[in-house]
């Protein structure tokens, strides 16, 4: 999405004029270090596509398929580390019912193993 031009254009145009509480950039926790590739693209496409003198950027992170990485979580530590936003939700599952809050303790203990 973040690479399809007319898609970010309108993207940008739905935030300058509905002017949403809170922008999430929804990526797969599968992806490794692209993420935080896709993460950098995104938000350049905001800020260039926004008529705004201050655009806004992303205000945090959902990552779905969590479920799936088990110990490879040095990706969404350098996506949060890169925008300084909070990854809010996790994806463990196929429907809304299996967002989850993010534990910082079980990511840290992810990392550590």
């Amino acid at each position: 999405m973040q690479h399809n031009e007319p898609l970010m254009r309108a993207l940008a145009k739905l935030v300058t004029v509905n002017q949403p509480d809170r922008i999430f950039f929804v990526g797969e926790a599968l992806v490794g270090n692209d993420a935080v590739d896709q993460l950098k693209s995104f938000n350049a496409s905001l800020v260039d596509f926004q008529n705004n003198p201050k655009p806004r950027l992303i205000d945090g992170i959902i990552l779905t398929k969590f479920d799936t990485i088990d110990d490879k979580v040095g990706a969404a530590v350098s996506m949060v580390y890169t925008t300084g936003q909070p990854i809010v939700f996790v994806g463990v599952g196929q429907t809304y019912m299996d967002l989850r809050k993010v534990s910082t303790e079980a990511l840290v203990n992810a990392l550590l193993r």
